[in-house]
């Protein structure tokens, strides 16, 4: 039996490792823990420091950015708020601009009107005198020709022509007015 307890004690234990296997772990884990602690850390904290710098950075630029940005958009709202006043004045300046040349218009038209309308009244007033011309003169040829008839004599003379005329118009004008 003490053979078997011997063999059993020689035989490595699946949970328990040898003495020796556990110091080389040791001896293994703290080289690792030392690479890692002196190279690797460092390495990983330069890039951490460096990324929140960056981080930190944009959100400076971005915060910077949009302050510009507001100032834009105060400095536009500012224009925009001035073009629609300039605009509005443009706007009022043309449509008193428009009733002004409109009343010019209106006052050139009637003024154009007023002087078609004498220059028609002028035309029908020489028309009328020359139609009562004409018919002054039809009318005393007629009437010599008819009084030459019933006086029997002859009115050719030229003199009495015209004087018989003459008093036979002022005779229908006369009995025209009482009229």
């Amino acid at each position: 039996m003490r053979a078997i307890v011997l063999a059993q004690a020689e035989e490595p234990n699946p949970v328990l490792p040898h003495v020796s296997e556990i110091i080389l772990g040791f001896i293994a884990f703290g080289l690792l823990l030392f690479v890692l602690w002196k190279y690797v850390t460092p390495r990983f904290e330069k890039l951490y420091t460096e990324r929140v710098e960056k981080i930190e950075g944009g959100i400076e630029k971005a915060e910077k950015a949009q302050a510009e940005a507001e100032q834009a958009r105060q400095k536009y709202n500012a224009q925009l708020s001035e073009a629609r006043t300039e605009a509005a004045k443009v706007r009022d300046d043309a449509r008193l601009e428009a009733e002004n040349i409109r009343a010019e218009l209106r006052a050139e038209a009637e003024a154009e009107a007023a002087r078609i309308v004498a220059a028609g009244e002028a035309r029908l007033q020489a028309r009328k005198a020359q139609i009562i011309a004409e018919l002054r003169s039809e009318l005393g040829r007629n009437s010599i020709e008819l009084a030459s008839r019933i006086v029997g004599e002859s009115l050719e003379d030229d003199a009495r022509r015209r004087g018989t005329v003459d008093r036979f118009l002022a005779e229908l004008d006369t009995a025209g007015s009482r009229n």
